[in-house]
């Protein structure tokens, strides 16, 4: 059967209301064909009408484009050749359907009379293929009880108002700015009455912090009419004559967010409502709110989500097209990631941009995604806004009831083009036309209102007149703004943490180490089962071991280091969330954060919630396969506290590469463009160790090259140089070669007096190697995290003798440490490790440059030339030592793959440059 719904724009007029009728038509063949069934059969089958029904094009807003819909009256009857005593038969009711009220037989006239009022009128109904009885009777309830629908007059003028400040807010904006860009919301100004409905009934329902991400059509009308921003603080990003922000570059208007806490007029309770920041990449916010919101549920205990929600809107075409939409629906019902439901409006406009949905999607619907799980769809015709705010109550309902998505798909239209400078008749000439002839949904409400005698034309009048001159005196307010404040367009405050202008209580890091009875605590659980009666793998009963004997000789491999890190976070009160593929074991097994009883299914242990009486939680959870919507998700739940350890693994380096608009859009620019840190942690495993082009490389380059940090300038060392360094740069980035090291850095990010995104290049093969384990000794109270390891062998006794200077980082410095010993150039060649690559240790560069002043200097790495480090560190080492030496390289030829697939050709690559590490003379008469 011909979907009908949002297909203006795909076929021609005439050919749309043809197949539409022809859709009608068969539903009434099928409907009275039944009558030669026996009465049970013929009720059966309203199990199936609810499901179909909801395609009639009533759901749409376009009269005139809207089929004559036979009526159950002689025309049909005369039509399938029946009479009127046909349809006064009357039928006994079933159970499973609520159309009789209190009544157990109606007539079949009666019947079809009230089935086409519950799915044939403006809400269509998305519901069948729910596996779920109670859930299918509730929404059957819901739609099919006679007179349902019924508001009183207070709440139709309170309708009333919310759509005289949706549209007027869009018509100030017009007749103030008519040249820029603003994404209005006309054609939907119903959306700005239901988002309020849906709050509403969230707040009576016992919901106090509502967490809302939306694209841009429609986000300033959200922030002026939903979360209530400031008219003024909207009204000046109009003026181009005020200044850049006070903190970072700033975004576009319709990207910004709010954070705001005020009183419920309807259910006179406190609620919190946060829209987040976001990009211009459509959806990509939805996962980040579901993480924030997981959060926000987890530091309130609020297991069933009753306290905490999140709405999410949607475009048609973006819903249908964007696969993080998909990803992170199926996030919804995983036990670490669930948010007990999510209520996503979509504003349907039926068109994307100038795409019609034909070429779009290859769903009926936009909408068809939910249903993989299992959400209600609930399509309501914009213009009629009682049915819209019914359905927004019944979807609020549901939500606290159930605890599962829903989505309201509001079918409207879009006035203008994709913004008001565009011009949709190039390319939507005959939908344009009709949007055109259409009666604003303000004006036909109004009308309507007025005719019930709900309000009088002159009420209406005053009460836009009254919004009228709300907007200007606003406006004349937003006149004295001069300056652009980022920080009041903040989503995600922390209270305490920063002094009140927003600024960190001090410029030092305490030391990171730790008392060793604290380090041996931690170390011997780490090697034990702290429960009874748990069976574990033979092959784990040995790893234990291997590790209480580490203990015992004050060393620590990687696994371990991580260990030591956590644990003593956890007893400082930081709740720690690592999540990503395979994580509780690891993806090289050497974790092991979970383990599983060999006898008993489903029972495990997390030692790590063991280690003491009063701790923070520790949460370990394997993710999806999904890395787009998991890293959004962890990012999101990053922003909801800064005392929380929040991480995110990649299974291997290179797979970050599928959340990449993640780390472009929120990760890299977050705080420049929303004043908004972070202090997310990226574990990206990285090592050329022959394993194949997509095993290899977790893209360093693409990370330095987002770097903010000058490489032509050489800052001063001050005395808080290193803190102050971290502070200015967007990200940290670092490719620790010793567990202390890891250790160090990863206690640091939460030492620190603010917090910034932190990327580090994990191992592979050195979490088992027998020379990458540490002392206690490195751990211990002032230690610290080492920004670059520098030499300290023989070379370092006699610098003047030394004639290279090989500078690395990472995995490469074990490889030339024992290539360097096999040839015996001890004294000649100097290796120092740059451990942190951002910000840059420019003054660890100095040191080792004038320490070594007669040696040549070369950096060294495993990646391809064109990749890795080289482009990132060459031009600031140059600036560092005032270009009077030149910086070799040393390392694999440019290729355009990360990584050669030939086991053979990779030792013969690895071979080539540890050659040239150690000839002293491979860069003779080769020019600076």
């Amino acid at each position: 059967m011909p979907s009908a719904i949002a297909c203006v724009c795909n076929i021609s007029i005439a050919r749309f209301i043809s197949s539409v009728t022809s859709f009608v038509i068969d539903l009434h063949c099928m409907l009275f064909t039944l009558l030669f069934c026996t009465p049970s059969v013929f009720i059966s089958y309203f199990q199936l009408l609810d499901c179909v029904c909801h395609r009639f094009l009533s759901t749409l807003p376009f009269s005139s484009l809207r089929p004559r819909v036979m009526s159950h009256g002689q025309n049909c009857a005369a039509f399938y050749g029946l009479d009127e005593s046909d349809l006064d038969k009357v039928f006994h009711l079933p159970t499973t359907t609520f159309i009789g009220g209190n009544e157990t037989a109606l007539p079949l006239r009666e019947i079809i009379q009230r089935m086409e009022m519950s799915y044939c009128q403006h809400i269509g109904v998305e519901f069948m293929f729910i596996n779920d009885l109670e859930q299918c009777q509730w929404i059957r309830q819901k739609f099919e009880t006679p007179r349902a629908m019924q508001f009183n007059n207070e709440e139709k003028r309170t309708l009333l108002a919310r759509l005289i400040r949706s549209t007027r807010f869009e018509e100030f904006l017009q007749r103030k700015w008519s040249s820029e860009k603003r994404f209005g919301l006309e054609g939907c100004e119903v959306l700005i009455p239901a988002l309020k409905t849906i709050i509403d009934k969230s707040s009576e329902n016992g919901v106090e912090n509502v967490i809302m991400g939306m694209p841009h059509r429609g986000r300033l009308n959200v922030l002026a009419n939903v979360i209530r921003k400031e008219l003024e603080q909207i009204f000046c990003q109009f003026d181009s004559k005020l200044e850049a922000a006070d903190e970072g570059t700033g975004d576009v208007k319709y990207h910004l967010g709010m954070y705001h806490r005020r009183i419920n007029r309807v259910s006179n309770k406190n609620i919190t409502l946060s829209l987040m920041a976001n990009p211009s990449h459509l959806e990509a916010v939805d996962p980040v709110v579901q993480g924030k919101t997981k959060a926000e549920q987890f530091y309130l205990s609020d297991t069933e989500g009753k306290q905490v929600m999140s709405i999410l809107l949607h475009g048609d075409a973006a819903f249908a097209g964007q696969g993080i939409v998909y990803e992170t629906f199926h996030l919804s019902d995983l036990p670490s990631y669930t948010t007990h439901g999510t209520i996503h409006v979509v504003v349907n406009n039926q068109i994307g941009f100038t795409t019609d949905p034909r070429v779009a999607r290859s769903s009926p619907y936009p909408t068809d995604v939910a249903r993989v799980v299992n959400a209600p769809i609930f399509h309501v015709n914009g213009d009629d806004p009682e049915a819209v705010m019914y359905v927004c109550n019944v979807a609020a309902e549901w939500r606290n009831t159930f605890h599962k998505d829903v989505v309201v798909d509001l079918v409207c239209f879009r006035r203008n083009g994709h913004n008001e400078m565009d011009e949709p008749m190039f390319t939507q000439p005959l939908m344009y036309k009709q949007i055109k002839k259409q009666k604003p949904v303000l004006k036909k409400y109004a009308e309507k209102l007025t005719s019930e005698g709900v309000v009088t034309q002159q009420e209406f009048e005053e009460e836009m007149a009254k919004y009228d001159k709300i907007c200007e005196e606003a406006y004349t307010r937003s006149k004295d703004e001069k300056i652009m404040h980022i920080k009041h367009w903040l989503d995600s405050p922390w209270p305490g943490f920063f002094t009140l202008d927003g600024q960190p209580k001090s410029m030092t890091c305490p030391s990171t180490g730790l008392t060793e009875d604290m380090l041996n605590h931690i170390g011997n659980i780490a090697s034990s089962v702290p429960i009874e009666d748990f069976t574990i793998h033979g092959g784990l009963t040995r790893i234990l071991k291997s590790r209480g004997e580490m203990v015992k000789n004050r060393m620590v491999d990687w696994a371990l280091a991580e260990y030591m890190a956590f644990g003593s976070l956890l007893n400082e009160g930081i709740h720690i969330r690592l999540s990503g593929q395979d994580v509780e074991r690891g993806t090289f097994s050497h974790r092991h954060h979970v383990l599983h009883d060999q006898n008993v299914d489903k029972k495990t242990c997390i030692p790590m919630n063991h280690l003491w009486p009063n701790q923070a939680p520790y949460t370990v959870c394997n993710s999806s396969l999904s890395e787009y919507g998991v890293l959004g998700f962890e990012l999101g739940f990053a922003m909801a506290s800064p005392n929380a350890l929040v991480l995110w693994e990649a299974q291997f380096g290179d797979f970050h590469n599928t959340a990449q608009c993640i780390i472009d859009q929120f990760i890299s620019p977050g705080q420049a463009k929303w004043v908004r840190q972070n202090g997310i942690v990226l574990l990206l495993p990285h090592g050329m160790e022959g394993m194949g082009p997509e095993h290899s490389s977790a893209r360093p380059e693409r990370f330095l090259q987002m770097c903010n940090d000058d490489p032509d300038i050489v800052p001063k060392f001050t005395e808080d140089f290193v803190v102050r360094q971290l502070y200015d740069t967007n990200w940290i980035v670092v490719n620790c070669s010793t567990p202390a090291n890891y250790f160090h850095v990863l206690r640091r990010q939460i030492l620190l007096p603010f917090r910034k995104p932190l990327i580090i290049f994990t191992p592979k093969s050195l979490l088992r190697h027998p020379d990458a384990k540490s002392s206690f000794d490195t751990m211990l109270p002032g230690t610290e995290f080492l920004r670059g390891i520098v030499e300290d062998g023989v070379a370092a006794h006699k610098p003047q003798d030394v004639k290279r200077l090989l500078l690395c980082t990472g995995k490469v410095y074990y490889e030339l440490a024992k290539e360097r010993k096999t040839r015996d150039l001890q004294a000649e060649v100097a290796i120092t490790r740059v451990e942190q690559l951002s910000p840059f240790p420019f003054d660890i560069i100095e040191q080792e440059a004038k320490k070594y002043c007669n040696a040549e200097i070369a950096w060294c790495q495993e990646e391809h030339k064109n990749q890795g480090y080289y482009e990132y560190v060459k031009p600031r080492i140059r600036a560092t030592i005032h270009r009077e030496r030149p910086v070799w390289y040393v390392g694999r030829d440019p290729a355009s793959a990360p990584a050669t697939g030939n086991k053979n050709t990779h030792l013969q690559e690895l071979k080539r440059f540890l050659d040239t590490s150690f000839n002293l003379d491979a860069f003779k008469n080769l020019g600076k």
